[in-house]
């Protein structure tokens, strides 16, 4: 083999088509265009995605449902049976980090209710459910806001 001589596979590469060449062809006169209409004009054969020929689109006839919270992201969620591992009687969202229960990435936390409790402690400066608050003070602790 010398790089003089390569070349691509038969088939490989085709010759683009050239229209508007006249009868003989096949592709004279419209030029495989059509008769009229914005897809036989220069330049206006572009449709935007969702347009159905001035019916209502799809987007616009649907119901806009649903909301995503943006805060969802930067909030941990820590469970309940997680929180007895920890031996500190007052538990911040700074213990939590160092417990490695929260990512780092995360800027708040919310308790879970799931699991059970035995310790009691408090709980401040973090967010927790119904449930969670009444499982902790039914533990004995407290939950401060």
């Amino acid at each position: 083999m010398r790089l003089n001589t390569l070349q691509p596979a038969d088939g490989a590469r085709t010759e683009r088509t050239r229209v508007g060449r006249g009868i003989g062809s096949g592709l004279g006169k419209t030029a495989g265009r059509g008769h009229k209409g914005s897809f036989a004009r220069s330049g206006k054969g572009k449709i935007k995605a969702g347009f159905e020929g001035g019916q209502m689109p799809m987007q616009r006839r649907l119901p806009k449902i649903g909301f995503r919270s943006k805060l969802l992201k930067d909030t941990a969620e820590v469970l309940l049976y997680q929180l007895d591992k920890l031996d500190a009687g007052q538990i911040d969202f700074a213990a939590l980090k160092a417990a490695k229960l929260v990512p780092s990435t995360a800027k708040q936390a919310k308790i879970v209710k799931k699991g059970e409790l035995t310790k009691k402690f408090v709980l401040k400066g973090v967010l927790a459910t119904a449930g969670a608050k009444a499982a902790i003070e039914a533990a004995g602790g407290k939950v401060e806001e």
